[in-house]
């Protein structure tokens, strides 16, 4: 991101009149700034900002931008601000927010024409140009017959052919779909299956509501990838890397109080053997390792099988086999670090028995990580929670637990 861009944004962050920080920037800059705001500094600057400022904001926006910058505003100041546009501009932008944001029709732009699949070259060109001469830009054409889509005519072909009556059917491209109500990702998902294509947006009769374009997902697919980031760490969505310092503790406090529990959990099978560390105190330098291990293969186990639940490609009843892959790929993985770990312990601390300890340690509780890093995402996905966003806790908890247990167990039973 152009720095400039950073800095006008921490300045009207960190501002407590963020309209007068916003105001002082371009009318270009502007545009740029706000849309690379996270949604709750929008929304406080678009209530900051004066009815006349929003309104010269959003004027020379494009139709889907202002009705994206008008939907964070309340219902009167929203209604008047249409008003102030000029017709073209209100009616689009009006049409827009009838829809929800987090669907496929909050997406979409209106920048497409309709042709009927009998139609001449010359009767199709003038439809296009009057709505690049209405709008500025380039319309998709949609080619439909009986009110029912066939597909895309790429705008090539107008520029191409000689003749004014040709078969439209041999041009057009398979367009792919989405109904207006659908959520957005499934947008996404569409698009991920035809990349080169635009979607069309259906209303529930069919006919065509407004068109998609690849640039239109890519915000989608970043929030996409920052919610899967902030599941996995325990973050809310709604936390933003420009959140003041109590709006971060109000986000992500209750889960570090989830945390403390379990940490208190791990804490009393420690204190289960309390004799054995005293007795044998460099037991304590080589805990972290076996519960560190055991985390990180765990979590390694999770990542495969949150991944193959998103793509359908495993559930409860059909991940057995990739519960043996996980155990035993766990089992190998601790039989490697085991031997480096038992090496490094019977060397520098002249004692084959804690290698021994610490190698079967390794190895049982990497085949642990590997059993309920991917059992327990199958689990919580078949009761209906999201694996994502509950599975670490219960995996961490685990391989700490249990790999306590069998390492300081081992130990009292060896050493």
């Amino acid at each position: 991101m152009d720095e400039s861009i950073a800095d006008a944004q921490q300045a009207i962050v960190t501002s407590p009149t963020p309209a007068r920080e916003f105001r002082q920037l371009s009318r270009s800059r502007q545009r740029d700034v706000f849309f690379h705001l996270p949604e709750t500094v929008q929304q406080s600057l678009v209530a900051d900002l004066d009815r006349d400022g929003l309104q010269r904001f959003v004027r020379r926006l494009d139709p889907d931008e202002v009705a994206d910058v008008l939907v964070l505003a309340d219902e009167g100041t929203r209604e008047d601000v249409l008003r102030q546009l000029d017709e073209d501009r209100q009616e689009k932008a009006a049409f827009l927010l009838e829809f929800s944001p987090e669907s496929a029709a909050g997406l979409m732009h209106l920048d497409y024409v309709t042709v009927g699949v009998d139609q001449g070259i010359d009767a199709i060109a003038r439809r296009v140009q009057r709505h690049e001469d209405r709008t500025g830009r380039l319309p998709t054409i949609f080619v439909t017959e009986a009110d029912e889509l066939i597909g895309e005519l790429p705008g090539q072909v107008l520029a191409i052919t000689d003749e004014e009556a040709i078969d439209l059917r041999e041009h057009v491209h398979e367009t792919p779909v989405v109904a207006f109500d659908s959520p957005d990702t499934e947008a996404v998902d569409v698009f991920r299956e035809n990349p080169e294509s635009s979607v069309a947006v259906l209303d529930d009769d069919g006919s065509i509501l407004g068109v998609i374009y690849a640039e239109d997902l890519l915000r989608v697919v970043e929030e996409e990838a920052g919610e899967t980031l902030y599941e996995f760490t325990g973050v809310q969505e709604e936390e933003s890397v420009l959140d003041g310092p109590l709006s971060k503790v109000r986000y992500r406090y209750k889960w570090l109080i989830i945390n403390l529990g379990t940490a208190f959990l791990a804490a009393g099978a420690v204190g289960f053997f309390e004799d054995t560390i005293a007795a044998f105190t460099l037991l304590a330098v080589y805990m972290p390792v076996v519960a560190g291990m055991g985390g990180n293969a765990g979590t390694q186990s999770m990542a495969v099988t949150v991944r193959g639940l998103a793509f359908g490609q495993i559930s409860l009843s059909t991940g057995g086999r990739a519960v043996v892959n996980e155990v035993i790929a766990g089992g190998v993985n601790g039989a490697i670090t085991g031997v480096l770990v038992a090496v490094i312990a019977s060397v520098f601390n002249q004692s084959p028995l804690l290698g021994l300890v610490l190698g079967v340690s390794m190895v049982l509780n990497l085949v642990i990580a590997g059993f309920f890093g991917t059992a327990i995402p199958l689990v919580l996905d078949r009761i209906g929670k999201d694996p994502a966003t509950s599975a670490t806790i219960f995996i961490t908890t685990a391989t700490d637990v249990l790999g306590f247990f069998i390492f300081l167990g081992l130990a009292r039973a060896v050493l």
